[in-house]
């Protein structure tokens, strides 16, 4: 190997030899219980001496993210029309096929559709993926927590006991507002991210606000994506008024703050001229 060989070009020798192992299926490191390496590194940039020994692990079969996410947010929203058409499995035959008499039912069901049509868009039109692909077996972990947490709000949002806002058409509104709020603000940051990622590059770069109002809160905090996340779930649970939605939000709270400190925790590693006000994922608190 010529010490001018990226680990890109080492994996695929590495394919060549064992066709088994496509790169995506290659983790290569330089210690075994080390980081893999990333395939734009170079072998002469390493800390190796004139010769080196590379670590080979098998991640297992690999699908591609753009799949992972199609497969992720098309299951919620066609789980969640079983339960808001009432088909005659979900709440007996004695409710089948009505309608609910409160019309928030109708609009946590187009907020919930619009979600997810809006990932999928995302998926499909805006999102570069810096990691192409991801173990074949996580798929199933990530579709019970998606589609099994859809079919639960939707059973108690639908169910034809389920009850409206305390404070009526109030507390609807301003959390409609909210949540289309947060869809815009979330939208504007994965368009600012991809923008950084154009013409196939994977050089990380710091994300940095633009003209867009919305990625404004890129000034205060590293995933405000994470943020306008939150915000959107919390706005349903307000719309709602459902005690699941307010666990599933929760949930997604704890997770999304983990993925942004481990993010944040990246960009103050790799830049040291990273801005200093900014935290994870709430200003000025977390």
């Amino acid at each position: 190997v010529e010490p001018n060989a990226t680990i890109r070009e080492i994996r695929l020798m590495f394919h060549k030899l064992y066709p088994r192992w496509y790169p995506a299926r290659q983790s290569i490191k330089l210690d075994p219980k080390g980081k893999s390496l990333r395939d734009e590194e170079v072998l002469q940039h390493l800390p190796v001496g004139t010769t080196a020994t590379l670590y080979f692990k098998d991640l297992g079969p690999q699908i591609g993210w753009t799949t992972v996410f199609l497969i992720e947010y098309t299951g919620p929203l066609f789980i969640y029309f079983l339960f808001y058409f009432r088909m005659p499995f979900v709440y007996g035959l004695d409710e089948r096929f009505t309608s609910s008499p409160h019309p928030v039912v109708n609009l946590a069901c187009i907020c919930h559709s619009f979600h997810y049509i809006k990932r999928l868009i995302e998926t499909v039109f805006v999102h570069r993926f810096s990691h192409g692909t991801m173990p074949l077996r996580n798929i199933v972990k990530n579709c019970l927590y998606y589609w099994g947490f859809a079919a639960w709000l939707a059973y108690y949002i639908n169910h034809p006991l389920y009850t409206p806002p305390s404070y009526g058409k109030k507390q609807i509104n301003f959390a409609v507002v909210m949540f289309l709020l947060c869809e815009a603000g979330n939208f504007s940051i994965h368009v600012a991210l991809s923008d950084l990622q154009r013409n196939g590059s994977k050089i990380r770069k710091i994300p940095y606000p633009t003209k867009n109002p919305f990625t404004w809160l890129f000034f205060f905090v590293s995933c405000p994506n994470y943020t306008y996340e939150v915000g959107t779930w919390i706005s349903f649970t307000i719309m709602t008024q459902c005690a699941p939605v307010g666990l599933f939000t929760l949930l997604c709270f704890i997770q999304m703050t983990v993925w942004a400190k481990d993010k944040h925790c990246t960009y103050l590693r790799e830049f040291k001229d990273y801005p200093s006000l900014r935290m994870p994922i709430i200003p000025f608190l977390l």
